[in-house]
């Protein structure tokens, strides 16, 4: 993945303006459809909501209780198909809910929820369906979960990603299929002609070169303009990254505060918990995570803890917007999830609300309008197509090798099987890495799974322009772990050595202090 600014000449079919989720899908459906694309976002990829998630690729379980059937069975389909056509990126998950005996919903309702759900999901095989337990045998499963009053529990299925790697292929799905993506670069104006976008002013936020482009058809993914609409909802969501707990499920709970669904997700070797939701009318550009934030999800988890945690426990925090059709409920946590295009006057559509798990399918009736406008009649080809990253082996059989591989080159487990779902096909760079020099086997930070070769790698091949770039989108080590000035400064020296980095300056352009946390 190369930036190249200057291929943003001529005219193109379409311009998409946002490099996030639904941004990408869209260049990579279009592409896909024959169209000259073009994909700009003015930072780096998935830089925004897009990697603010709760990194679960599921279908709701908790929309059942506000009857939005359609949208459960839209991504319950979705995650079935992203479980097949992309074993490296989305891989499953379970979840437990505990019922206690003042739950809101007891265990016949439960119970009767998660056959909903299973059946929404086309009644899936014995790893993805639900499961009960009674107190004992639910405790075995959470033993760090106060049992004083429970009566019992659930486990079912979902599936979890990494968002900003999920982007991020898509995107090189869609250069290596002739698009052209570049990221920072600034969308400065749109420039009509009779009541009609035209053409585009652009900005270098690299190079400092600011030049006009032109499109047949423009869509807006950025979630930018919603602000300043009263037709839309903006609500900010905020996750705690907490140390590892005992167990690899996750885990659904319901605040006793306001009755609000929250998760408990192991991810990487910690824990996210989140999300909040709330109504939010501030800068878009300055979302911040605020102590109210951290008390009320410290204290929704407590509750449910035999030992809780406090805020010396907090690794790190992220917050995000999400952006939802405008409604009359009067908590953001019950507004429709689902999405919806706008074409304004002007000819350019619009991207409203949405989900991870979704966006595919949406993105596919982007590029459906797209191209009735354009007088194109191409079918959408993303459904169960291929991922770029994933190999061409049986994935199973793929795994076993490239683990047995990892071992026999000193990496350890844990990590290459990160490497793997992170990197699908193109791991085998990473390996050639580690066969020149075997010290880039080490792990970055002693407990988490990401080792030196990744680093370089990613430095070297993924458009990645400043340290944060690296060290939060590429590699989530930011949000994970408080990088001593020890770690810091040894993954500057390598990567001057090995990436060619100018270290000084892109620790002064980086945005990080020297304990290395995001100023």
């Amino acid at each position: 993945m190369k930036r190249d600014f200057a291929a943003l000449e001529g005219e193109f079919d379409l311009l998409v303006c946002g490099g996030g989720i639904y941004g990408a899908w869209t260049a990579y459906d279009a592409t896909l459809r024959g169209l000259k694309v073009a994909l700009i976002d003015q930072g780096d990829w998935a830089s925004g909501t897009s990697s603010a998630s709760s990194k679960l690729i599921h279908g709701g379980l908790r929309y059942l209780e506000t009857y939005d059937f359609k949208l459960v069975r839209k991504a319950l389909k979705e995650r079935r198909m992203l479980l097949r056509a992309a074993p490296h990126r989305v891989w499953s998950l379970r979840f437990g809910v505990p019922v206690y005996k003042d739950s809101r919903n007891g265990m016949l309702k439960m119970k009767a929820g998660l056959m909903l759900y299973d059946a929404l999901a086309g009644f899936p095989e014995a790893p993805m369906a639900h499961r009960c337990f009674d107190k004992r045998g639910f405790s075995a499963q959470f033993p760090f979960l106060d049992d004083a009053n429970l009566k019992g529990g659930f486990t079912y299925g979902d599936a979890q990603t990494d968002d900003a790697r999920l982007v991020l292929e898509l995107v090189s799905g869609a250069m290596a299929h002739g698009a052209v993506c570049v990221n920072y670069t600034k969308l400065m104006e749109w420039q009509e002609d009779k009541g009609r976008v035209c053409a585009v002013l652009v900005h270098d936020e690299v190079g400092g070169e600011t030049k006009r482009m032109h499109a047949r058809q423009y869509v807006d993914a950025t979630g930018r303009w919603a602000s300043k609409s009263e037709a839309v909802r903006l609500s900010k969501g905020v996750h705690l990254v907490m140390p590892a707990l005992q167990t690899d499920q996750a885990i659904l709970l319901t605040a006793k505060e306001d009755g609000r669904v929250f998760f408990i997700i192991p991810w990487y070797g910690r824990t996210l918990l989140g999300t909040t939701d709330t109504d939010y009318r501030g800068d878009v550009d300055k979302v911040v995570v605020e102590d109210a934030d951290i008390d009320y999800l410290l204290e929704a988890a407590n509750h449910y803890f035999k030992t809780g945690w406090t805020q010396k426990d907090v690794i790190a925090s992220y917050a995000g917007l999400r952006v939802m059709k405008q409604s009359d409920a009067q908590h953001p946590s019950s507004a429709s999830r689902d999405w919806e295009l706008r074409t304004a006057p002007n000819h350019v559509h619009h991207i409203i609300g949405g989900k991870l798990t979704s966006a595919r399918e949406d993105a596919s009736e982007v590029v459906d309008a797209v191209c009735a406008h354009l007088g194109v009649n191409r079918r959408c080809t993303t459904q169960d197509i291929r991922f770029p990253w994933k190999p061409e082996q049986p994935y199973a059989i793929w795994s076993k090798e490239m683990l047995a591989r990892a071992q026999r080159l000193g990496i350890d487990a844990t990590s290459a099987k990160t490497l793997l779902r992170r990197h699908g096909a193109r791991v085998e760079e990473l390996f050639s890495l580690v066969e020149v020099k075997p010290m880039l086997a080490e792990r970055i930070v002693p407990d988490l799974p990401f080792i030196y070769a990744d680093l370089v790698f990613c430095a070297s091949n993924e458009m990645v322009f400043s340290l944060s770039d690296l060290l939060r989108n590429r590699l989530p080590l930011i949000i994970l772990a408080k990088l001593s000035e020890e770690v810091l400064a040894r993954i500057l020296s390598i990567l001057v050595v090995e990436s060619g980095w100018d270290g000084e300056n892109m620790l002064r352009d980086s945005g990080l202090c020297t304990s290395g946390e995001l100023k």
